[in-house]
């Protein structure tokens, strides 16, 4: 017998060992806790968003699973977390907008890639943002801010909760589809850089549906367009970017389940028939929707297109505003 026959008859033979042990772990899978990673810290919406779901996936499945807070730039740590992991299914977590879809353009030295590194399992989310002003403001549409922004250029300022995020690339996405010149303010968070808009010391904010809403409803904040294609059964009077002309201006701050690459196949269509059938619950639905959300779901292949496709389009969005990181 050759030396590389006799080498590879015990791999050959451990294989089959081991064949039937690593498809009984996937069918019987899960059989302990997982842990479920979020890249950014306690009480926002994306912690918010991960523990309601995993409380009525690990319901389904039968087992705990922990969430587990992983904040810091930018989302980067955390989402880096997941990556690393053992592919096993046992460590999942939240896939965000900025750190699968614009950090690798913003940061340009991540120790992750987002199409290497991660598999997609299914889209939770998206959510519009809409463009409000101070009720005091003279603008009352947008027609009425690029023509202010023409006649001034650089004078119209627009908040963010730091550098990078849908707030900022919003607003640049409308300067380059409006060909106007303005000028970022960033704050700490996202509700710093809304307080300051209702002071009155700057001009606009792109905000979050679900963060906006209650200043809307109390006179605090005036709409003007939302992000996404069609309007908000929650501002039904208030127009899409795309009906005033501008339909490049759409941006859905989405999240979505995600597993370190290389993990089985078996595991992630578990995972994501799961994450479906959660999806259909009436609370969580009616939770989403009353915040302004669009309903996920769909499968694997769908949110890997989707971080696809936003990817290109917001690495083009970061270089033509030479964005760069704080």
């Amino acid at each position: 017998m050759h030396l590389i026959q006799i080498i590879a008859l015990p791999i050959a033979v451990m294989t089959t060992l081991l064949s039937p042990t690593i498809s009984s772990a996937q069918s019987n899978y899960p059989s302990k806790p997982i842990n479920f990673i979020v890249p950014y810290g306690a009480g926002g919406g994306a912690d918010s968003r991960s523990r309601q779901i995993a409380q009525k996936m690990s319901v389904l499945l039968n087992q705990p699973i922990i969430v587990d807070n992983k904040p810091g730039a930018g989302g980067n740590i955390g989402t880096e977390f997941i990556s690393r992991a053992a592919p096993d299914g046992y460590t999942i977590g939240m896939g965000n907008f900025a750190p699968m879809a614009v950090n690798k353009t913003l940061f340009g030295n991540l120790r992750y890639d987002p199409e290497l590194d991660l598999s997609p399992i299914v889209l939770i989310e998206k959510g519009p943002l809409v463009l409000v002003v101070n009720p005091n403001s003279p603008y009352k549409t947008v027609k009425d801010i690029v023509d202010a922004a023409k006649a001034k250029p650089g004078e119209l300022t627009f908040s963010s909760g730091g550098i990078g995020g849908s707030h900022q690339l919003s607003g640049e996405l409308f300067k380059q589809s409006a060909g106007i010149d303005m000028i970022h303010v960033p704050y700490k968070s996202g509700s710093a850089g809304l307080t300051d808009l209702m002071a009155g010391n700057v001009t606009m904010m792109f905000d979050q549906m679900y963060s906006a809403m209650p200043s809307i409803k109390a006179d605090k904040l005036r709409p003007i367009a939302i992000t996404s294609k069609k309007r908000s059964p929650l501002l039904p009077n208030i127009p899409s970017f795309a009906e005033v002309g501008y339909p490049k201006v759409e941006v859905l701050n989405w999240q979505g389940l995600i597993a370190p690459k290389g993990t089985p196949k078996a595991i992630i269509d578990k995972l994501n028939a799961t994450a479906n059938q959660a999806l259909k619950d009436p609370q969580l639905r009616e939770l989403m929707l009353s915040q302004g959300n669009e309903i996920g779901g769909g499968t694997p292949a769908d949110f890997a297109a989707l971080i696809k496709s936003e990817s290109a389009k917001w690495s083009a969005v970061v270089k033509i505003a030479n964005i760069k990181p704080e």
